[in-house]
């Protein structure tokens, strides 16, 4: 199987060598203004598959709350805002994405969901969070977005850096199948088109393996299949304690 997923993934680059094209002339970066109002589309139909699964993790937020009861959360490419429903009430909520564009469709969250404080939009990437203080946050939120990241060890640094003593990553991403399915050898193949479909997300990703090496205190951290298309079922969900 190696060989004929080597052969189909060289024959999907082939077919899309006018993207990658577009990529290299820095014409790709109109497409990150019309990502968002997918993003806004595709998130919706995901929290209605997820919704069990998200409302079970998220339940368990209040407990990283300060002394006092006060909780503030920093969420990693916050896209549109779908998290914010299952934020608890009263907390406060910093919201970090290198996609400037979202400012719409975050503000139309936010509108929804008066039950938060929202503290601020940072125009970020999850490898240079530099403006936010360290051990500043109780929580950093990060759903379906370490397979887009630059660099996952770095954004696990920086989660690290600004997370308080006893603070949480919650998380949940899609990642690689297990090497022996068809579902692995799909995602190979159909990599290169899906990256520029995704704003540079990537199906092949063995996420799990950097969070576990990111140094917390404490893993709580499964496999799971998620109700979703076969390129993207196989998810990790769950939290980590510094």
């Amino acid at each position: 199987m190696s060989f004929l997923m080597t052969f189909c993934t060289l024959l999907v680059n082939v077919l899309c060598s006018p993207l990658h094209l577009i990529h290299a002339l820095g014409l790709y970066e109109t497409y990150k203004r019309f990502f968002p109002l997918c993003l806004y589309w595709m998130s919706a139909k995901y929290n209605k598959k997820m919704y069990e699964q998200k409302k079970e993790l998220f339940r368990r937020l209040p407990e990283f709350s300060k002394p006092g009861g006060q909780l503030t959360i920093l969420e990693i490419g916050c896209g549109t805002g779908t998290n914010f429903e299952f934020f608890p009430p009263g907390c406060k909520v910093i919201c970090t994405d290198p996609n400037p564009h979202f400012q719409k469709y975050l503000t139309k969250s936010m509108e929804q969901n008066e039950q938060l404080t929202y503290e601020r939009f940072v125009v970020a990437s999850g490898e240079d969070m530099g403006s936010v203080e360290e051990e500043s946050i109780d929580v950093v939120v990060c759903t379906l977005v370490l397979c887009s990241v630059t660099d996952i060890p770095q954004t696990m640094r920086e989660v690290q850096r600004i997370l308080r003593p006893g603070g949480a990553l919650f998380f949940i991403e899609h990642v690689a199948a297990d090497d022996s399915t068809w579902t692995h050898f799909f995602q190979h193949v159909f990599q290169p088109a899906w990256y520029y479909f995704g704003d540079g997300c990537e199906v092949t990703r063995e996420t799990w393996k950097h969070v576990e090496e990111a140094g917390f205190s404490e893993l709580k951290l499964r496999h799971i299949e998620a109700p979703l298309l076969f390129m993207v079922k196989p998810h990790i969900i769950g939290y980590a304690i510094k």
